[in-house]
C-alpha cells in the first residue's frame, strides 16, 4: 500500500535539529521524498507499523508531529502532481 508520511519537527534547539535529521534519515530508508517533510512509502502493514514505531520513538510528542496517510493499493487516481519535481511511480525501479 502507499503511505504518505509527513512530519513537523521543532528545530528551535540543537536537540530539535538532531531529531529532524534522524526522522528524515529514517524516512529516506523507507520511501521517496516528494517534498521537504513529505515521503511516499510503498510498504505492507507490518513494515508500516515498524516505521511508525521507529518514528514515534524519535520525536518529542510535546513539540513535534507525525502524520500518516494510508492511500492503499489503488492510489494512482488519488495522487495528482502539478509543478516542479515531476511525479513518478514509487513502485517502479529507480535507475541512478
Amino acid at each position: 500500500m502507499l503511505v504518505l508520511i509527513t512530519y513537523d519537527v521543532n528545530t528551535e534547539t540543537a536537540a530539535g535539529k538532531s531529531r529532524l535529521r534522524k526522522v528524515a534519515k529514517q524516512c529516506v530508508n523507507y520511501g521517496q521524498r516528494v517534498q521537504n517533510s513529505v515521503f511516499e512509502c510503498q510498504m505492507d502493514a507490518a513494515k508500516c507499523r515498524e516505521v511508525k514505531a521507529i518514528l514515534e520513538d524519535l520525536i518529542d510528542k510535546e513539540k513535534d508531529s507525525l502524520r500518516f496517510y494510508y492511500l492503499g493499493n489503488n492510489y494512482k487516481n488519488k495522487v495528482e502532481h502539478i509543478g516542479a519535481k515531476p511525479g513518478f511511480d514509487v513502485t517502479e525501479p529507480m535507475i541512478l
